[in-house]
């Protein structure tokens, strides 16, 4: 038998696809998101337009594995804050002062501990601010410290870690293909994390957040007895790097799909 279609039921279908499309274009709800600090009242006083991104920390400095992805990075978050419609000052303008600073104050950062020395370090950031408020319109300094830390993988059927926001899965490393069953899922891997600090030109904090970025270990396919070993390519994926922006920026910059809201 012939089956026609009629223009209702038609209409039934696609009206039903269009649900399951816009149902699988609604972003998870993640309860790691990071409760950020946002000082309203400062960040309208401060009618912030114009920043510069720091090549230094403001915390202690990044594992050196991670330090040498960070001026990639950096040109990540520069090209958000453009688009988005900032000025953002080349980062050399930040590093020719501070150079200059530390030569009159002193290094903050003591290299044999990473320990920084905070009264030193508001010395030169202070001197830095002076500088570049002669020479420039800059309202802002916009800090990107990228920090690592340790999750579990949970032990469930997907094996998905969460952190600030995002959910990824491991990875295997070396020649073999798949898990031993046996495989820990207590142990704790190191992920990595973009916090975003912004600072006014009173050098008072307007703004601070963290997006999750991508796992720094992955599982060692080598391993009779399983364990984490430190990835050979270190946040190589573009479009991780794009969502921790994006999550460690909101609602600065407001993310269209922040999977904050439950």
């Amino acid at each position: 038998m012939r089956y026609f279609r009629t223009p209702g039921r038609v209409a039934a279908v696609v009206l039903m696809l269009l649900g399951v499309l816009a149902c699988s274009g609604t972003p998870t709800y993640n309860p790691t998101v990071f409760a950020y600090e946002l000082d309203q009242e400062r960040l309208d006083a401060g009618n912030i337009k114009t920043v510069i991104i720091p090549h230094i920390n403001l915390g202690a400095p990044s594992r050196n594995y991670i330090d040498k992805e960070a001026p990639r990075i950096d040109g990540m978050v520069r090209s958000y804050l453009k688009d988005n419609g900032y000025t953002v000052l080349p980062q050399r303008d930040f590093i020719q002062h501070w150079n200059v600073a530390t030569r009159a104050f002193g290094d903050p950062l003591d290299p044999t501990t990473g320990r920084v020395d905070m009264n030193t370090f508001v010395q030169v950031m202070q001197n830095v601010r002076d500088q570049l408020r002669e020479s420039s319109d800059l309202d802002a300094f916009v800090f990107t410290d990228l920090i690592e830390f340790q999750v579990p993988f949970s032990a469930g059927m997907k094996h998905i870690a969460r952190w600030d926001g995002v959910s990824r899965k491991p990875s295997l490393q070396g020649p073999g293909t798949s898990i031993s069953a046996d495989f820990d899922w207590s142990q704790m891997a190191s992920v990595a994390s973009l916090q975003i600090s912004i600072y006014d030109m009173e050098l008072q904090r307007v703004f601070a957040s963290r997006g999750g970025l991508d796992a720094t270990d992955a599982i060692d396919a080598r391993s009779s007895t399983g364990r984490y070993i430190r990835r050979r390519s270190i946040l190589e994926n573009e479009n991780y790097i794009k969502e921790g922006i994006h999550l460690a920026f909101h609602p600065f910059i407001e993310m269209e799909d922040w999977p904050g809201n439950p």
